[in-house]
């Protein structure tokens, strides 16, 4: 029988996400991501020698995926937020993997790309500040931070829709 390293990787990956995503880092059991993938248990020493780099993959890959899928528009932060609300109903292991990796490494552990993304996010809000396209009244980074936090709003109010998020951060934004 011939073994399909790659498909096998993508299948652990898989159930380790839907796994860190649901028990966190520590809750999470390597037995269980193999029997869900249908792979032998030594393969996720094999491909990520560890629990704990195989979460670091996961969370790397999803953080990754949630960047190209949702670039920022700093001319339209409110269609931004909308899409991010979007994103995260769609994909709510984001926010839930996003969570375990705080509340277990503290608050400011991030992503080395979540930590790039956020610095050009950031500074294409400054640049459209300085063009005048966005307003002033908020510093690029309280401005990131709020529309982000916006569009999490779903996960915490049962009242919250796309809608609610997008007429806050226009706004905010006062567009």
């Amino acid at each position: 029988m011939v073994r399909d390293k790659e498909a096998t990787k993508r299948k652990l990956l898989n159930a380790a996400t839907t796994e860190f995503a649901t028990y966190g880092i520590a809750g999470a059991r390597v037995d269980r991501i193999a029997k869900n993938a249908g792979a032998n248990k030594a393969l996720i020493y094999a491909y990520f020698c560890s629990k704990e780099y195989l979460f670091e993959t996961v969370v790397q890959e999803q953080v990754d995926a949630a960047i190209k899928a949702v670039p920022i528009t700093p001319d339209d932060l409110p269609g931004y937020a909308g899409r991010l609300f979007d994103r995260y109903l769609e994909h709510p292991e984001v926010l839930r993997l996003m969570g375990w990796l705080r509340l277990e490494n503290g608050f400011d552990a991030a992503p080395e790309a979540e930590v790039r993304a956020h610095a050009d996010k950031v500074a294409a809000i400054q640049a459209a500040q300085r063009s005048g396209s966005v307003p002033d009244h908020f510093d690029a980074e309280e401005l990131l931070s709020l529309v982000v936090h916006l569009s999490i709003l779903g996960f915490s109010s049962p009242a919250a829709t796309r809608d609610l998020v997008v007429r806050s951060v226009a706004r905010l934004t006062g567009t």
